[in-house]
């Protein structure tokens, strides 16, 4: 298990290296999962021992949240007085969201049609 965890970590250093080296507005975590994710696809199978350790950060991942919690509760008094504009950025990209997701989901979900043009 701690090969898989470092395994993890690894994709997520190198991604924060990819991130700086080349100046991306990317965070580094992102692009390392993007890394981990095309290993995974090459591999064609999920190792035992990463599925173990991804199971065991999704039934915790509730406690990732708990610093960003405590941020917003130690900016509370900031974010009073921008509460129209996160309020509202929050509902439009909520509901660009849901639509994009949408089109997409009725472009490439099952039971889509095939349009013959003969």
């Amino acid at each position: 298990m701690l090969q898989a965890l470092t395994a993890i970590f690894a994709c997520q250093l190198a991604g924060e290296a990819i991130t700086v080296a080349l100046g991306l507005p990317l965070p580094g975590p992102v692009i390392g999962m993007a890394l981990l994710f095309t290993f995974l696809l090459l591999r064609k199978s999920v190792p035992v021992s990463l599925g173990k350790v991804g199971d065991g950060l999704l039934a915790n991942l509730s406690l990732l949240f708990v610093p960003a919690g405590a941020g917003i509760m130690m900016h509370a008094g900031r974010l009073e007085g921008e509460a129209l504009s996160i309020g509202l950025t929050l509902v439009v990209s909520t509901l660009a969201t849901i639509t994009v997701t949408a089109l997409v989901m009725n472009r490439l979900g099952p039971g889509r049609k095939e349009r013959s043009d003969g």
